[in-house]
């Protein structure tokens, strides 16, 4: 089959033929028919975000597929099934801590480093090799509908958090990093969960006005200052009532103080979920009072990714009309432009804005 590979850090992909994945018990075979290109492929490419990959390795963070095969062990799937491929694998061997590597993308820990020696290449490919549990029945699409479904790789990252949160209908959320990719996702995640208000900060005034016209007066937009105890009042004020939730998923250039500032808006016994890049690449922590988590009543989520049956639900919120995929504009490569299709994507990181490659 043809696949995208990286052969070393900060050189370009090579486009060429690789075998075949072969399956084995516990495994389905997908053939690719779109992958999205994440916003920082060409940090992971480069070595810049210093992710954890055995090199060579063929990258890509899921994707959507029809499936090509299918193991002994498979009692609902069938060959020819639309599906999303979940790149978040995990051992099967310990229930309650298993061990995690984000397929084609980054591992964590010596486990993890394991897992993706198996489970090594990602959906830069004409076909991918994953845990059959990975492989999520979506239902009849068309071909052409393929590279929306891609965004559900961006939403169930926020998704997760707000499921560890308990996230409840009504309650009040902050998205620290609304005007980003991941984080306008999350804006859109919290509504469709049924939260009464998103309170939304950030420092370009259009995005935030963007997010106001697509999702109406239940997000309340904040511009930021950039002075940590101002930017927190501007937040308070912002929120109809005490935010009960605070989601962070602001990337690793970010200033904490900009971070912490968010976090510290949430009210006495509220959540915070942290699923961003703070200290990621060195530097400082977040410096959280140890007295105001405590008195507070704080609690924190520390969370990476999302639960196994997290791609489903999300499906289903979809398929019911609560969650809306056309908010996403997609650009799309064909697999020989794989490197055009990483470049696109640094270069169009913004709110609702997808880019995909189709083997």
């Amino acid at each position: 089959m043809k696949a995208a590979v990286l052969k070393s850090f900060g050189t370009p992909l090579v486009i060429e033929e690789v075998r075949d994945p072969v399956i084995g018990t516990g495994e389905v075979v997908v053939d690719v028919v779109a992958t999205r290109v994440l916003s920082y492929t060409s940090e992971v490419l480069s070595g810049a975000r210093n992710y954890a990959l055995d090199l060579p390795v063929v990258p890509g963070a899921g994707g959507v597929g029809r499936v090509r095969a299918i193991g002994p062990d498979a009692t609902k799937l069938a060959v020819g099934d639309w599906v999303i491929c979940d790149p978040t694998v995990r051992s099967r061997d310990d229930a309650i801590a298993p061990d995690i590597h984000l397929q084609g993308v980054s591992a964590r820990g010596e486990g993890g480093m394991h897992l993706q020696k198996y489970f090594h290449h990602g959906s830069f490919a004409e076909q991918i090799r994953v845990p059959t549990e990975n492989a999520k029945w979506l239902g009849r699409i068309t071909d052409a509908e393929s590279a929306q479904w891609c965004v559900l790789g961006t939403m169930l990252v926020p998704y997760g958090g707000f499921l560890a949160a308990k996230l409840q209908p009504g309650e009040t959320v902050l998205v620290s990093g609304a005007t980003g990719n991941f984080g306008s996702a999350a804006v859109a995640v919290a509504l469709a969960m049924g939260a009464a208000c998103v309170v939304a900060p950030g420092r370009n005034e259009a995005i935030l006005a963007d997010l106001v016209r697509r999702f109406g007066d239940r997000v309340r937009p904040v511009k930021l200052t950039g002075v940590e105890d101002d930017d927190r009042e501007l937040m308070k004020r912002a929120s109809p009532g005490p935010i009960d939730c605070v989601f962070d998923i602001m990337p690793p250039s970010v200033s904490t103080n900009v971070v912490r500032a968010a976090i510290m808006a949430v009210r006495p016994y509220g959540r915070v979920v942290l699923m961003g890049g703070v200290n990621m690449q060195g530097g400082p922590g977040l410096e959280l009072p140890y007295n105001w988590i405590m008195r507070d009543c704080i609690t924190i989520h520390g969370v990476w990714m999302y639960p196994p049956d997290a791609a489903t639900r999300l499906i289903a919120m979809v398929r019911s009309g609560l969650l809306r995929l056309d908010h996403y504009q997609a650009t799309a490569f064909d697999l020989d432009h794989a490197n055009d299709a990483v470049a696109h994507a640094a270069a169009n990181a913004g709110p609702f804005k997808m880019t995909v490659i189709r083997p």
